[in-house]
């Protein structure tokens, strides 16, 4: 006959142990573009590699290349239960969240370390609307390297842009664009070398290594530097279905891991990206392939003074029309703070 106080260590035991092994058996993942160094360096890695040798689970990848669904729809089948983790960029899901938009806006920051003070500041807004919004929980966000402007048209200015047309990835980009007289064009990042080639738009907005590693350079002349397009951060989230069946020593480990091997490492090397991608455009020493010839337009001091006004009187205005106050005022209390800027209400 077994006593009750070792018929309780024996149930103490067997919980303990099914809360070590509480892990999914299988994750289902989406990573970001698989032409990508943020893709093959770090995200395939890390859930092909790293989450099955410390969790044990099966993991099937594909990536936003493959499954071909635009803006927020490969978001939306994580409620369906198709996709467990999704890897996506922010400014492709903010018509479904118009509160992320707060998060990368043209010419807020022009370097990585404002830009990460301004995403920690921001990031527990970002958890809230998520989980809002998706049913998701927020493990990671990783900048590709700064969004700056490919033109396939002479370029010397930001006024050169006037009446041209420009690809922009998100409506923020699209309202700065609009702001200096030109039409925003909404293609997804895999048409525009075609849609650059053909004269569909005359410009476009991307990550300057990204822009070289797609093509972007070979149908482009001029490179213009100014991070216009802010750092077109990717967002990885995982379904609060499946971030539930990990047990809360599971989830600690599963943050601590997505910090140390794929949050921090991307965002380590995305200034290096963004200099070896100008240098590898415009002739300059390129490890990533042979070094193109187009002509990098230096920035000046009227062009940075405009894009910041272009930020207070048209971008945020926009944003604070589309959001309820209370997301101006978390704004204000969290990026704003960072960059000494205060949006309108």
């Amino acid at each position: 006959m077994i006593s009750k106080t070792v018929a309780a260590a024996l149930v103490a035991v067997l919980f303990s142990s099914t809360a070590v092994f509480a892990a999914p058996d299988r994750l289902r993942v989406v990573g970001s573009w698989n032409s990508l160094t943020l893709y093959k360096n770090f995200e395939e890695p890390f859930w092909t590699k790293t989450i099955p040798a410390e969790f044990g689970s099966k993991v099937n990848m594909t990536s936003l290349s493959q499954v071909k669904l635009k803006g927020p729809a490969v978001v939306r089948q994580m409620k369906m239960g198709v996709f467990d983790v999704v890897n996506t960029v922010a400014d492709y899901i903010v018509s479904d969240c118009p509160d992320l938009a707060g998060l990368d806006l043209p010419g807020i920051t022009t370097d990585l370390e404002t830009a990460r003070k301004t995403v920690e500041a921001y990031r527990p807004e970002l958890e809230k609307y998520l989980a809002r919004d998706f049913d998701v929980k927020l493990l990671s966000v990783t900048p590709y390297p700064a969004q700056v402007l490919f033109s396939r048209v002479p370029l010397k200015s930001l006024g050169d842009l006037k009446g041209k047309k420009i690809r922009a990835s998100g409506w923020t980009t699209s309202e700065f664009v609009t702001a200096i007289g030109a039409t925003g064009v909404t293609l997804s990042f895999s048409e525009v070398p075609q849609a650059l080639q053909r004269g569909v738009v005359d410009a476009a907005i991307t990550g300057s290594l990204s822009g070289y590693s797609a093509g972007w350079g070979e149908v482009s002349s001029y490179l213009y530097p100014l991070p216009v397009g802010g750092w077109d951060y990717v967002v990885g989230v995982m379904s609060l279905n499946t971030w539930d069946k990990f047990s809360a020593e599971e989830q600690t480990k599963l943050m601590h891991l997505v910090k140390k091997d794929l949050e921090d490492p991307g965002w380590a090397v995305a200034g290096q990206e963004t200099l070896e991608g100008v240098q590898c455009l415009t002739g300059g020493d390129c490890p990533h392939g042979n070094a193109l010839s187009l002509t990098l337009v230096p920035v000046t001091d009227a062009d940075r003074s405009r894009v910041k006004e272009v930020l207070i009187s048209n971008v945020l205005p926009a944003l604070a029309e589309k959001v309820k106050p209370e997301t101006m005022t978390s704004w204000n209390e969290t990026i704003g703070k960072v960059v000494g800027i205060k949006a309108k209400q």
